[in-house]
């Protein structure tokens, strides 16, 4: 059974929240300095935290940002509207990877994602609601906003900001993990997560006829990088990589990632499913409870070998035990076809018509449907 493609890679776009305070523009600058190259564009609601002279200088201020000086976003504009900035981000000339929208400190993170879901631009993809917390004010925030509870709820990833400043960081992590249900919950200081938790970066070494914030930023041994090995961000978290030569099995893969285990923040990498879809492989994008798959076709892979090559992020993970379920996720029968095998993967194929080759909604969920966007067919 062989997949339509849906064309050219879309532009994920990832939804960066937050209450005032809690970090939000420390975390945009950091993925901006650390992004191994990739080009990220913006849509910020107040520009000025932005380091305007180094994005000039890297030659991204005014192809790459577009800025919002209104305050709040989902209520400055709607989805038409946004898909004017969207559209502009994503003209093939700005060379952009992925788009970060930094909401209002007093944004509804569900409208912003329903205005995603809503958009009409074909070029982009829904990445993903980031909720950052201040670890410090966590307790005076939540009296004061309780509507935070349902953001946490939300959120495909969360990142905890401020524990250095916290009295009882433990306790606000362990409770910030009971409200965000399945999200991915990453502690931090000063905004500092790993970027691969949202996107893919390139190497980076390769470049796209700009001056980089990578060649701006480089380590010299003071600064950022004074306190060595034990300030780089890879220190504290866990990776898997899986390989395999035998296609897997949809379903049993599907139930592997339904059933991803606390602390894996991330899954990225690329599947065979052999003779269930003998023409492309599938790229696969995971943050917490939030799933994507793109069908590319073989044919534009420069390789012989029909490989699945999987990479796993985490905090406390067992890698022995996730690799013997991926180990099990191998096709007993790789010749062989199911005919409704590739259904649930079907759910996370984002089609430019919203639904899938055939026409059909795999499992009758729509756009509008938030209870659970890891499931969203849009």
């Amino acid at each position: 059974m062989s997949q339509q493609s849906p064309g050219p890679q879309q532009i994920p776009v990832v939804v960066l929240a937050g209450f005032l305070g809690s970090g939000k523009t420390t975390l945009l600058n950091h993925l901006l300095h650390r992004s191994g190259g990739t080009r990220v564009g913006a849509i910020v609601n107040d520009f000025g935290a932005i380091e305007i002279d180094a994005m000039a200088v890297a030659g991204a201020l005014g192809d790459s940002t577009v800025s919002l000086g209104n305050g709040c976003l989902c209520c400055a504009v709607d989805a038409s509207e946004l898909d004017v900035y969207l559209k502009r981000l994503a003209r093939p000339s700005t060379g952009i990877d992925v788009i970060v929208i930094e909401a209002s400190g007093l944004a509804e993170p569900q409208e912003l994602v329903r205005m995603l879901l809503a958009s009409e631009h074909p070029g982009i993809v829904y990445g993903g609601l980031v909720e950052v917390v201040d670890a410090a004010e966590f307790d005076g925030t939540r009296a004061k906003h309780p509507e935070i509870d349902r953001h946490l709820a939300l959120a495909d990833l969360v990142v905890v900001n401020k524990l250095d400043r916290a009295a009882d960081g433990g306790r606000v992590l362990g409770l910030v993990r009971e409200l965000a249900d399945r999200a991915a919950v990453v502690p931090a200081t000063y905004g500092r997560i790993d970027p691969e938790f949202l996107f893919d970066c390139r190497p980076g070494e390769e470049r796209i006829g700009q001056l980089s914030f990578d060649d701006l930023h480089e380590p010299t041994g003071d600064g950022d990088d004074q306190d060595g090995h034990h300030g780089h961000l890879h220190t504290g978290y866990d990776s898997l990589s899986f390989v395999s030569e035998q296609p897997l099995d949809p379903r049993r893969l599907m139930g592997f990632l339904d059933g991803r285990s606390e602390g894996l923040y991330r899954i990225k990498g690329y599947v065979d499913f052999g003779p269930h879809d003998t023409a492309n492989r599938y790229a696969v994008h995971a943050v917490g409870p939030f799933l994507r798959f793109y069908p590319e076709p073989w044919a534009d892979v420069d390789t012989d070998t029909r490989l699945t090559q999987l990479v796993l992020i985490g905090s406390g993970i067992d890698s022995g035990a996730l690799a013997k379920d991926l180990e099990g996720c191998r096709s007993d029968a790789p010749h062989a076809a199911d005919e409704h095998g590739m259904w649930g993967v079907l759910r996370y194929v984002q089609y430019p018509d919203g639904q899938d080759p055939d026409g059909q909604d795999p499992d009758g969920q729509g756009p509008d449907d938030l209870s659970d966007q890891s499931g969203l067919v849009v």
